[in-house]
């Protein structure tokens, strides 16, 4: 969309001001200026220059003493539940986005924009028209951090003709876009061809050697994409006056490691002749989301790469992901074999994440209808590409959690965490705990210490089934983002919820091979502590422990046990009240009865959950 609205004019302003201020700016329009009272129209040759415009002149260019607004145009009929947000502050954390965001309706997607602009831009989709009108009144000029927030809307043109999704413009290079397949990977009609396409590999390049890469008129570059059939994006414009610049590879896993070699290869001899490094490492940008997988328990997975290919290995700080950047650098020293060798073997753990990740969503998806995985933050842009859309309609099958429209039952569950933790979980005043209560839909509560030196603090986290998923995401995401667990380990909690003491046998399944099974499946340790004295609810306490994922998994499965058992004793009721009615030849007609809810699907068979869930090692 290049139309363009001007706002706040002056009645005295005229075309000749305005042709002015977008000259002055050297910002590209097309055609005239079409100027109302208070108001006029532009087009810009495309959407880049559209942002240009927006960037540079809303709410910083003065004129006949008013300040501008630039938005893009968009037609009553167009206001869909897409906007966008500027100049957001650059080191921003997403949950305190999300909270706010969250203050004025239900966020289906979020995702940044790519932009040249210091500060950050984000796209946000509401759950309705409503809630996106709202949000624009609130939040355009509303003050963050001495920034004030510039919103408008996004016309969703494809729903306007009848598609559902936009094409893929400008968000963060080098993902694909959220829900449909990238251009020039598989359609999601057919089987996937490049079971990888969706992770590209991205480099990170000195900005000195940008211009060898490419070549003369991209001569260079050109003869590396025929090479490898692979597709490469030199990001050349983002972050203007950067030291380094990130480059795109999407092809598959040896095409994306036959042109890492070529690129490391030209850098190599390019320092050679120009004599301007000795050693020029390579560089490899990672989501913080797979990066703990990469390294492994106590950093073996790491170690095991370094020992195997005979290279130094060291990834970037935590603190320095930012809203603006959620990617690490790992960087890898040794001669060119070696690091290729470490690429493809880093590469491999990356992707096995990601699958790990889609697979551990589909399957929650599937459990929780209506979770809108790409919502929650968790993951990269790339890690929603490709899954499949949640259960439809009340079907047996796709409603575990309650029919014909009854609301999803409400869950408790004790998640514990490291006592130093308290404070960054609370936040100053109480901030960032009441922000994740509202992004997650849950009450979230802090148990006192059972004793002045405990090591461990109880957080108490009530809500349906999603809001259980995320808020306790976030509650791992903010542990590992303040650095509560080291670089190399991956968070791993133990979390603790009540079932009644008369199905706690069936949790743990005849001899313990239901508990076993469960473990086996989702990778955490499940236990059911022997000899404990049920509680004033006649309630046992059930301990799983693991990585978010595994623990979702389980506290999925137990529950899903729960409710089977739950229904079954409903079933036993039922049959035996229409016993006695027959014995005492009732003349009364029974009163009408509740509609019971659907029966639960039958569990997957161990294979499948495999598949699905992925075993984290």
């Amino acid at each position: 969309m290049n139309k363009l609205y001007i706002g706040n004019l002056s009645e005295s302003v005229t075309p000749e001001d305005l042709e002015k201020v977008f000259q002055d700016s050297k910002i590209s329009f097309t055609g005239q200026f079409l100027v109302k009272t208070g108001y006029a129209f532009v087009d810009c040759p495309d959407d880049q220059w559209a942002m240009k415009a927006i960037e540079a002149f809303s709410g910083n260019v003065e004129l006949h003493g008013k300040r501008i607004e630039v938005e893009h145009s968009v037609p009553k009929k167009q206001r869909t539940r897409k906007i966008q947000i500027r100049n957001i502050p650059p080191h921003l954390q997403w949950e305190v986005l999300d909270g706010l965001l969250a203050q004025y309706g239900t966020v289906d997607n979020c995702e940044q924009v790519n932009t040249e602009s210091e500060t950050a831009v984000v796209n946000a989709t509401y759950g309705t028209r409503d809630q996106a009108r709202q949000a624009i009144q609130k939040l355009n000029g509303y003050q963050f951090e001495n920034n004030s927030l510039q919103v408008s809307y996004i016309p969703d043109e494809e729903s306007v003709q009848g598609g559902q999704q936009g094409p893929d413009n400008g968000k963060r290079s080098g993902y694909g876009s959220r829900g449909t397949p990238r251009q020039g990977s598989p359609g999601s009609g057919g089987p996937h061809k490049h079971q990888h396409a969706d992770i590209p590999l991205r480099l990170l390049v000195p900005t000195q050697y940008v211009g060898a890469i490419i070549g003369k008129e991209g001569a260079t570059i050109r003869n590396i994409t025929k090479q490898t059939q692979s597709k490469i994006d030199v990001h050349r414009k983002e972050n203007a006056g950067a030291a380094e610049k990130p480059i795109s590879v999407h092809s598959t896993p040896e095409g994306c490691s036959a042109a890492c070699k070529m690129v490391l290869e030209i850098m190599h001899q390019e320092a050679k002749d120009t004599k301007t490094a000795e050693e020029v490492p390579l560089k490899i940008l990672a989501h913080n989301n797979f990066v703990g997988r990469l390294i492994g328990k106590e950093g073996r997975n790491l170690k095991k790469v370094e020992q195997d290919t005979d290279t130094k290995i060291t990834i970037s700080p935590l603190q320095d992901l930012t809203l603006y950047n959620p990617e690490r650098t790992i960087t890898v020293k040794g001669p060119i074999e070696a690091c290729c060798q470490a690429e493809e073997e880093i590469m491999k753990k990356v992707r096995e994440a990601y699958e790990n990740d889609i697979a551990a969503m589909n399957l929650q998806a599937h459990l929780i209808p209506g979770l809108n995985l790409n919502a929650l933050g968790l993951f990269p842009p790339s890690a929603t590409s490709g899954v499949p859309p949640p259960p439809q309609g009340n079907s047996a099958a796709a409603a575990p959690y309650g029919s014909f429209g009854q609301t999803p039952e409400q869950e408790t569950v004790h998640v514990f965490i490291p006592a130093q933790a308290v404070g960054a979980i609370i936040g100053k005043k109480g901030q960032h705990i009441k922000q994740l209560s509202r992004f997650a839909g849950a009450s979230i509560k802090i148990a006192p210490p059972e004793a002045p030196d405990s090591k461990v603090r109880m957080v108490i986290i009530s809500g349906p089934p999603e809001a259980q998923f995320k808020a306790q995401g976030r509650l791992y995401g903010k542990l590992k983002e303040e650095n509560f667990f080291g670089p190399k380990e991956e968070v791993k909690l133990e979390t603790h919820i009540k079932v009644a003491a008369s199905a706690a046998g069936r949790v743990i399944g005849k001899g313990g091979k239901t508990v076993n099974e469960l473990q086996n499946l989702t990778a955490a340790e499940v236990v059911v502590p022997r000899e404990q004295t049920p509680d004033e609810n006649e309630q046992v306490i059930v301990k799983i422990i693991g990585h978010f994922y595994a623990s979702q998994l389980a506290q999925r499965k137990i529950r899903d046990i729960l409710a089977q058992v739950k229904q079954q004793q409903k079933g036993g009721f039922h049959q035996h009240h229409q016993h006695s009615q027959q014995i005492q030849h009732s003349q009364q007609q029974p009163e009408e009865e509740e509609a019971v809810s659907q029966s639960q699907p039958p569990p997957p068979q161990p294979q499948q959950l495999e598949q699905q869930a992925g075993r984290r090692k």
